[in-house]
């Protein structure tokens, strides 16, 4: 009996020690999401490679070798965000995250009918708002509703071969994302 309090001693006493030292390491790791490395790269609205091919170590080190990638941060109390691009890839996906890293909505190039990027994010406000008053150019448009103020956008497109990375790293300098 004596032997197992003992060991359930040792094991609270350890426990807390492990406790203690997460919770001191918590602000190193919070430090390195994708938001941050993002925010320290470049502002809001301004599209910004993520994968190795923009000159230098990646913004996000887990981006798969197959694919190029760009993202941009947004804040939907400056207005709507639309981000948009043209031109051909053999593939294309988007998502679109919370400041905490949640996927709110993803998409691909079979999506929409012409297979260009074409969306609209919005707060539920802000929908009923653009409802009211369709503006031109805009019906079109895929609008995803973020209950979330900040965010990120990621564009990712396949690269086949050696051949595609010219036309990709076009395609995703060409994307815009700006507030409306």
């Amino acid at each position: 009996m004596l032997r197992l309090l003992h060991a359930i001693l040792i094991g609270l006493v350890g426990a807390g020690i492990i406790h203690i030292v997460v919770l001191l390491l918590v602000p190193q790791f919070t430090e390195q999401d994708a938001w941050s490395r993002l925010a320290m790269s470049s502002g809001p609205y301004k599209v910004t490679r993520l994968d190795a091919e923009s000159g230098g170590s990646p913004i996000v080190k887990s981006v798969d070798p197959l694919f190029y990638a760009a993202a941009c941060r947004f804040d939907l109390s400056d207005g709507v965000l639309q981000v948009s691009a043209k031109g051909y890839t053999p593939f294309w996906s988007v998502s679109v995250y919370n400041r905490a890293g949640e996927n709110i909505y993803s998409f691909n190039d079979h999506t929409l009918p012409d297979g260009n990027i074409d969306f609209i994010v919005l707060s539920p406000a802000q929908l009923v708002d653009l409802r009211k008053e369709m503006p031109e150019g805009l019906e079109k448009s895929i609008y995803v509703e973020s209950t979330a103020n900040q965010g990120m956008v990621v564009v990712r497109s396949f690269v086949p071969d050696d051949s595609w990375k010219k036309s990709v790293s076009d395609f995703l300098k060409g994307v815009t994302c700006a507030p409306q």
